[in-house]
């Protein structure tokens, strides 16, 4: 897993097509028991190189339940967003990720994750790419229907504050999802569990 991470973080792929330049950011251990499967970083974790410190960042570990210390800890979770790079910005907000990392990294990083029990697919990119077919016609048709995939993926919105209309208009996902989720979370993450 080292040499692959470092062989990831090394990759040169879109290069040209991003604003800021190449920094793939990406967090795996083999050990590693929830996989969380994001957008791509955005122009603040380009900065720090940190996947996911930010306001999303902050909204998604209140909703896994967990600390700042657990989450960054990547014998625990793995953080592999379908971009690793920032794509820059599309209109109001940032640009989809860049495909070339999906296609070129995702399977070989999945082979070394031999130990996730539970898949966190954020957004339409995500949950395209991992369900395929099996999603919704929409991402709030996806996420309702998130006891159909199983307990090993789990299709959430993106906890931008952007969203927040969208939390606004969809409470069922408070009351019904985000009690499995840290539940989940809190089963797989325990201390013990390492």
């Amino acid at each position: 897993m080292r040499a692959l991470l470092a062989e990831v973080r090394a990759c040169r792929l879109c290069a040209e097509h991003l604003p800021l330049g190449p920094r793939p950011i990406l967090a795996a251990a083999p050990s590693s028991r929830v996989l969380v499967v994001g957008q791509a970083p955005g122009a603040r974790v380009h900065a720090s190189g940190v996947p996911w410190q930010d306001a999303s960042g902050d909204r998604l570990r209140e909703w896994m339940g967990i600390d700042a210390e657990t989450f960054y800890d990547a014998r625990r979770v793995a953080l592999v967003p379908m971009g690793f790079c920032y794509p820059g910005k599309q209109g109001a907000g940032d640009a989809p990720p860049r495909p070339e990392c999906a296609h070129a990294w995702h399977a070989r990083l999945l082979e070394k994750l031999e130990h996730v029990e539970l898949t966190l697919l954020i957004g339409a990119h995500a949950q395209a790419y991992y369900l395929g077919a099996e999603r919704g016609a929409t991402l709030t048709e996806t996420v309702r229907r998130w006891k159909t995939f199983g307990a090993a993926r789990l299709p959430l919105p993106h906890p931008s504050p952007r969203n927040n209309v969208w939390m606004h208009r969809n409470p069922w996902f408070a009351d019904e999802v985000l009690p499995t989720l840290r539940r989940r979370c809190r089963a797989l993450l325990a201390p013990d569990r390492r």
